[in-house]
């Protein structure tokens, strides 16, 4: 009996994590729709307006609908990736940039082919920023990104393991030197061998090892604390929660409020997003703070390794104190047993 309840007990974590990994990706995936989607029509004429405010009203909160008044506006705000996509009436041009996210596009596009459609005249599409042809569906930094979390979180679960015995500092250093290694694989593979990334690769390497570091240093932290939770905590914290809120298969524009604002600020997201802006829109509006997101990250798990560090100091100090305390007395009673004879 006690051997089967230590078996239920290690069941415990892969059946929580498949509780996790459905909710976590049914609740994300499941039912993509537009969630105040940002789409505008381009004109200043009266008749665009009122197009404009019919498509807002029938839409409700799945479009947030706005006018431009012209062609070149439209195209910097979807530079600055504010903007899902515009119409413009007049020439029934639709403008998407499909390497921002291509589901996203694609919805703007099922938004403007209606309009279109009503106009009786069929929607011609401009991409203003088509991904490489390495990576036709825009998603191939997704992949990059599951590689990078797969490779990291998997080492903090050998170095757990393997450097139970070795100091903070050293399991810290290991973490270190494993990030760039997972980094420098993934970037490899990515580039070279499947043109994913085909260009600023020393900068698209940085944010890869940026990345990777955050969840070692995170984990290798965390693991003082949790011990055997760790691979649980760390499933949830980089793959249920991180994945699907990257942008990588559906950005914030087709998820609910709550994926959508963990994509605000997750280190996923950070890292797919910045990889995008930099790749595909000159490293734009938005580049920085994702970049601040994996420092501050990285910056988190260095925490958590210091946190760790002076925990465990602490536990050996009062270890020593109870070995020399139990000593000592051991020590006092064979004296007494000497005097008493």
């Amino acid at each position: 009996m006690h051997q089967l309840r230590h078996v239920a007990a290690h069941l415990l974590t892969p059946l929580l994590m498949c509780l996790g990994m459905a909710l976590a990706y049914l609740g994300a995936f499941h039912q993509p729709e537009p969630n105040h989607l940002k789409v505008a029509i381009v004109g200043d004429a009266p008749q665009v307006k009122v197009l404009a405010q019919t498509l807002k009203d029938r839409a409700g909160d799945a479009l947030e609908v706005v006018t431009l008044p012209g062609r070149e506006e439209a195209v910097r705000q979807l530079r600055e990736r504010t903007l899902a996509g515009a119409y413009v009436p007049e020439s029934h041009e639709a403008l998407v940039a499909k390497a921002g996210s291509d589901t996203t596009a694609m919805a703007a596009e099922a938004v403007f082919d209606r309009i279109a459609a009503q106009q009786g005249a069929p929607v011609e599409v401009t991409d203003i920023a088509p991904p490489s042809t390495g990576d036709p569906t825009a998603q191939g930094l997704f992949f990059l990104l599951v590689a990078l979390s797969i490779g990291s979180y998997g080492s903090v679960a050998a170095i757990g393991a393997a450097g139970a015995g070795l100091s903070m500092g050293v399991r810290a250093l290991l973490g270190l030197v494993t990030s760039l290694a997972v980094s420098v694989i993934g970037l490899g593979v990515a580039g070279p061998v499947f043109h994913v990334v085909d260009h600023d690769y020393a900068a698209v390497w940085a944010m890869s090892w940026l990345y990777s570091a955050g969840i070692l240093a995170v984990g290798i932290g965390l693991h003082t604390f949790l011990r055997r939770w760790t691979t649980l905590t760390m499933m949830v914290l980089f793959v249920m929660l991180n994945f699907t809120t990257s942008g990588g298969v559906y950005g914030p524009w087709l998820q609910n409020d709550f994926f959508g604002a963990l994509h605000s600020f997750w280190n996923g997201a950070g890292f797919v997003e910045g990889a995008r802006t930099l790749l595909y829109f000159d490293g734009g509006a938005g580049f920085g703070n994702r970049v601040l997101s994996l420092v501050l990250w990285l910056a988190a798990g260095a925490g958590l390794v210091l946190a760790a560090g002076g925990y465990e100091r602490r536990l050996r100090t009062a270890a020593r104190t109870e070995t020399v305390g139990v000593t000592e007395h051991a020590a006092e009673e064979e004296i007494e047993e000497a005097v008493g004879v």
